[in-house]
């Protein structure tokens, strides 16, 4: 049980359509918020779609502080059960971090229908200094929002917990040790512009993979939340595409 209020538009959202399921993570720091439009879409083609809430997500920082990777992987595993219960067929796509999920749920079910992935993360060089701070540093500057598109706003945490960083580089690193085990169909979506995530780690995933069906798909017009950015639709009818198309 959250000791904190979840915020509103952050919380978690499922929908019971056809026998076809679509799983959605959100990522670091953020919340559901930047994964709905993908969400609605889906809904509206027909899919069951379930999108949890990340725990320590969507309420407060402090929070987040104390949650760890596996948590996360936690709930997205139990999101993955529920619609395992309902279809025949699963398909997944993940922003960021949910990115880093959605390549870890490849590897470890193997049974995934395809993948999409947007701005994924594997390895983030300008984090790696967290493990030199002091003990008493306990979070950063904000990482959220960064969005080209005018008047849009994420809905994030206003601050980045020192520790769920050191989290997300353990988790990273061991997500990209098993990238070549990946060989589920994947379609890989890069903003060139990417302020938090450095654009090399879709190239490197596009070329570690085993996938024999993979396409990398650039986003010119959006920075790194692209789900919320002038890229939007491409996102979303080159996903659902990608989707249809496995049969």
């Amino acid at each position: 049980m959250t000791l904190f209020e979840v915020l509103k538009g952050a919380e978690a959202f499922t929908y019971e359509g056809g026998n076809k399921g679509v799983l959605v993570s959100h990522g670091f720091t953020g919340t559901t918020q930047s994964m709905k439009p993908l969400a609605d879409a889906f809904v509206k083609a027909g899919y069951t779609v379930s999108m949890p809430r990340l725990k320590g997500h969507g309420t407060h920082h402090e929070e987040m502080e104390t949650s760890t990777y596996q948590e996360w992987i936690d709930s997205i595993e139990e999101a993955y059960a529920w619609l395992a219960e309902r279809c025949d067929t699963i398909y997944m796509t993940g922003l960021s971090m949910g990115g880093t999920l959605t390549l870890y749920m490849a590897q470890h079910h193997p049974d995934l229908k395809a993948i999409s992935l947007i701005n994924a993360a594997i390895e983030v060089p300008a984090m790696e200094g967290v493990k030199q701070l002091p003990a008493e540093v306990r979070f950063l500057d904000a990482i959220g929002s960064d969005i080209k598109k005018p008047g849009v706003v994420e809905l994030a945490y206003g601050k980045t917990p020192v520790a769920a960083v050191k989290q997300l580089l353990t988790f990273m690193e061991e997500v990209k040790s098993g990238l070549s085990s990946v060989q589920c169909p994947t379609i890989i979506f890069v903003a060139p512009e990417d302020h938090v995530v450095p654009p090399t780690n879709s190239q490197i995933i596009f070329d570690t993979i085993a996938s024999r069906d993979k396409v990398l798909v650039e986003l010119p017009e959006s920075y790194h939340v692209a789900t919320l950015d002038n890229d939007q639709e491409t996102i979303i009818q080159k996903t659902l595409a990608f989707f249809e198309e496995q049969v």
